[in-house]
């Protein structure tokens, strides 16, 4: 049994492509149903935060590194800290983590 990468790639693009541009051409009016739009609202964040939390705990020799300065994180961002301060203290947090641990 051979196996013809090309048709492997005409596939994978043609299904890609479909999927971008069915939505463009099936969905003409404004959606107004207030339960899709909010869903379809948060769809990027929760995208983020599937491909960012799992790397956030195995980037780390140790997940329990990791997992210390994610919540110190939350907390340094929920005080109200800026962007630059919470990666520096979560940075710092995992190396004294490691270091301990």
């Amino acid at each position: 049994m051979t196996h013809n990468i090309y048709l492997y790639i005409f596939v994978m693009a043609g299904v890609s492509y479909a999927i971008r541009v069915l939505p463009l051409t099936l969905i003409k009016k404004p959606i107004e149903n207030e339960f899709l739009k909010s869903f379809l609202y948060y769809v990027p964040y929760v995208t983020l935060a599937v491909m960012t939390f799992p790397a956030i705990l195995h980037a780390t020799e140790s997940p329990l590194s990791g997992a210390l300065a994610l919540i110190i994180g939350i907390i340094a961002a929920w005080a109200g800290a800026g962007l630059l301060p919470v990666a520096v203290i979560c940075c710092v947090v995992v190396l004294i983590a490691e270091w301990f641990l």
